[in-house]
């Protein structure tokens, strides 16, 4: 039992469910590894989100208004982190959301489908077939879903995935909070935040926006720009700190 009052109770918590769903089967053992590092680099930017951060958020719902078929791409980490978030960002976004996995089983699959489905998401099912030119099973995703995608959203993350679906002419989204990785620099657009706060970001930026303000969004932003303004906090952050 995790005292409420405990001055890390919400980090906690989280990192009880995830070893939880480890335990379960839902995320894999190496995606805890992976949650760790992610919130290293959250400490960096003070476990909010930043200014860089919300104005990432804005270009992201914007290219999701966009989109003419865009999808939802998610593991295990982020159905047992922000099934409910995901479900939400559906329900304003209407994009679709696939189950895209590394470590894949269809045992798996079926797990997080069911988390998913559980707060109310609609995840998209078929036969998978190796669409992405990949060695691994992150290649394999549905023709009506990824496959076809125009803008695949990539929380947490991904990098030759999202190199690979670059390559392919796709516009790719990620929430990662490591603006130094692979991930970060090879996609579309990147969003240096954690997952449960950013994901609300966009749904309510998506709400209300016109297609015209969408539209001037898009053609102002710079991905490099965004990085580089997401490393300069941490730098500010981290002075804070030593003072």
């Amino acid at each position: 039992m995790i005292p409420p009052d405990h001055p890390r109770y919400r980090q906690l918590v989280v990192r009880e469910r995830l070893a939880r769903c480890a335990r379960e089967g839902i995320v894999a053992l190496e995606g805890l590894t992976a949650h760790g590092r992610a919130e290293a680099f959250d400490y960096l930017i003070g476990e909010k989100s930043t200014a860089t951060a919300r104005e990432a958020a804005r270009v992201a719902a914007a290219l999701l208004l966009l989109a003419r078929h865009p999808v939802l791409s998610v593991n295990g980490n982020t159905a047992a982190l922000a099934a409910a978030e995901c479900a939400r960002l559906q329900e304003v976004t209407g994009c679709g959301i696939e189950v895209n996995l590394f470590h894949r089983s269809e045992e798996r699959v079926r797990r997080i489908t069911r988390i998913l489905e559980d707060v109310g998401a609609s995840v998209l099912a078929g036969t998978p077939e190796r669409l992405i030119p990949l060695q691994h099973d992150r290649a394999l995703c549905l023709p009506g879903g990824i496959g076809s995608a125009d803008l695949v959203l990539v929380p947490l993350e991904d990098g030759d995935r999202c190199e690979a679906l670059r390559a392919m002419g796709r516009t790719v989204v990620t929430i990662d909070l490591n603006p130094l990785s692979r991930t970060a620099r090879m996609a579309t657009l990147t969003v240096v935040d954690e997952l449960t706060r950013a994901l609300p970001l966009i749904t309510e930026a998506y709400r209300g926006m016109t297609r015209t303000e969408a539209e001037a969004l898009v053609r102002g932003f710079d991905n490099h720009y965004l990085l580089q303004a997401a490393i300069a906090e941490i730098v500010r952050e981290l002075s804070r700190a030593l003072d």
